[in-house]
């Protein structure tokens, strides 16, 4: 099976990989009369309007962040509560004017600001038709692409997972490659899982606080959700599914078939550039049946990977999270937090407090419901920090114990010079009040999962760089997603992080703007 010869992984990683000598060398340029549209426009599709007068949960963002639905909740998905999650997830929250254009604010961050990301509706919920819809944020409507109940197909292409099999309706997130490819070029992959996760922990919290279960599903048969969303298979990929609600019926056992549709879409730009690393990249790490995927989902791969013992520097002082009690916790509701939300482009340099970054971290770290995470092993990413100026918390580099709540000091002084440099060289992380990493012991993913474990770390990387987004703005903070130097930060952390690689960096402190929005 592909997905269990590694190279792939580690030759898409290690080909991807910014040093300050292949970013000085990198040719590449921005064609601005090339750049691809935000948006996949059917051209023969007619708009269904989603409800536009949407509703508050008045629920604290805060506390969405740290609760999820219960699994048996009876709460009904309907189409309004579905067009607010959509609106919260990946909808256009703001447009602001200026001479030449218009631009276009979205509910989630996304690199570059590209948003490749598109969401597709399967699902039947009892005021819209049984079908398979493109949810298409540029006028806030969804556009059907089959009629008919196709919740099966998907049953089977989880490998019967069962938040899938009693799902309401099912959330396909998938990418257009060159719609982020065309800044990024072959490090676009990653973004596919960072920028679907930053749109998920917005689906999370907005389906919280309207009880609605969700789970996040990274194994599926790749072809068979491509196949049933319509997607052009060199050119677009499926990143993960939502499932959500509880449905009343379930799904009948046999699966509708699937027959393939070729509906036109508007160019993206006047040409597109192949990366074929990208490609490579996702068929290595392709499931191809049902029975792969249930092994996938038991963690049963037949890779073996030999493990390498890296030496561990002793810890220092522990600093147990202190988080706001909820005396003192802000109440934004999770609709006004995402609305504001923004990703800060100038951080003012100046301390937080020791109990907003507990906050923060005891909000975005909780457990994810995932089909690839459990209670024995919550995550496959862990936690390091870069303090810069935290009221109550000496500066330096830490790690952050999970099970213990605590911060645990690698080592003290002024990294603020080192901070802006890992994060390419850039004014943002060496102004902010802290630099929050998510290192992953790819071994260890890989071994469990082949190389869709690399998919499931970058993934949940990037879940919790958005509850870090939505923790920081509903305390009035500032946060911005940022690229990095992969070796060197791995080198700056170790030896403790020997071994590790990094898959998301989020800078978080106070804007230097007088208030955010």
């Amino acid at each position: 099976m592909k997905n269990d010869e590694l190279n792939a992984a580690w030759a898409y990683h290690n080909g991807t990989k910014h040093s300050l000598r292949s970013v000085r060398e990198g040719r590449h340029f921005l064609d601005w009369e090339n750049q691809p549209l935000p948006f996949k426009i059917y051209r023969h599709l007619d708009p269904i309007r989603l409800p536009e007068d949407l509703s508050s949960s008045a629920v604290p963002a805060l506390h969405t962040l740290s609760t999820r639905a219960l699994p048996e909740s009876d709460a009904a998905l309907t189409r309004q509560s579905l067009a607010e999650i959509l609106f919260l997830s990946a909808g256009i929250t703001r447009r602001r004017t200026y001479p030449g254009g218009e631009m276009l604010f979205r509910a989630a961050a996304c690199t570059g600001a590209l948003y490749h990301i598109d969401l597709y509706i399967v699902g039947v919920l009892e005021d819209l038709a049984a079908g398979v819809y493109q949810f298409s944020p540029q006028d806030f409507a969804l556009r059907k692409l089959r009629a008919g109940d196709f919740r099966s197909v998907l049953i089977q292409a989880s490998g019967e997972e069962p938040s899938i099999a009693k799902a309401q309706c099912v959330i396909v997130c998938a990418s257009t490659f060159w719609r982020n490819a065309w800044k990024y070029q072959s490090r676009a992959y990653r973004h596919c899982f960072w920028d679907t996760g930053t749109i998920i922990a917005n689906l999370l919290s907005a389906a919280a606080a309207r009880e609605i279960p969700a789970k996040v599903v990274a194994g599926f048969v790749d072809a068979a959700v491509s196949r049933l969303v319509a997607l052009d298979a060199d050119r677009e990929a499926a990143i993960a599914l939502v499932a959500l609600g509880n449905a009343p019926h379930p799904a009948t056992a046999a699966a509708m078939p699937v027959e393939p549709l070729h509906i036109e879409t508007e160019p993206l730009s006047k040409k597109e550039v192949d990366y074929p690393a990208i490609r490579a990249m996702h068929e290595g790490s392709m499931l191809e049946s049902a029975a792969e995927v249930k092994a996938w989902r038991d963690g049963r791969t037949s890779a073996q990977v030999k493990k390498t013992s890296a030496e561990r520097q002793e810890l220092g002082p522990s600093f147990a999270l202190h988080p706001l009690d909820a005396a003192a916790l802000p109440n934004d509701s999770i609709e006004d937090v995402i609305v504001r939300r923004g990703s800060t482009r100038e951080f003012a340099g100046e301390s937080i407090t020791f109990e907003q970054l507990s906050t923060v971290l005891e909000r975005a770290s909780g457990a994810l419901s995932t089909d690839f995470l459990t209670a024995s092993e919550p995550s496959l990413n862990d936690i390091y920090l870069i303090i810069n100026a935290v009221t109550g918390l000496p500066s330096g580099a830490y790690f952050f114990q999970r099970h213990q709540r605590a911060l645990e000091s690698l080592k003290q002084g002024d990294f603020r010079r080192q901070a802006g440099y890992l994060g390419l060289d850039q004014d943002i992380p060496a102004d902010c009040s802290v630099n929050i990493y998510f290192l992953a012991d790819l071994d260890r993913a890989l071994a469990r999962f082949g190389n869709r474990g690399y998919r499931a770390a970058q993934l949940e990387a990037g879940i919790m760089g958005g509850k870090i987004y939505l923790a920081a703005y509903a305390q009035r903070l500032g946060a911005s997603g940022l690229t990095f130097f992969d070796d060197d930060v791995t080198e700056f952390f170790s030896p403790h992080a020997a071994g590790k690689s990094v898959m998301f960096l989020v800078a978080l402190g106070k804007s230097a703007k007088k208030r955010i929005g």
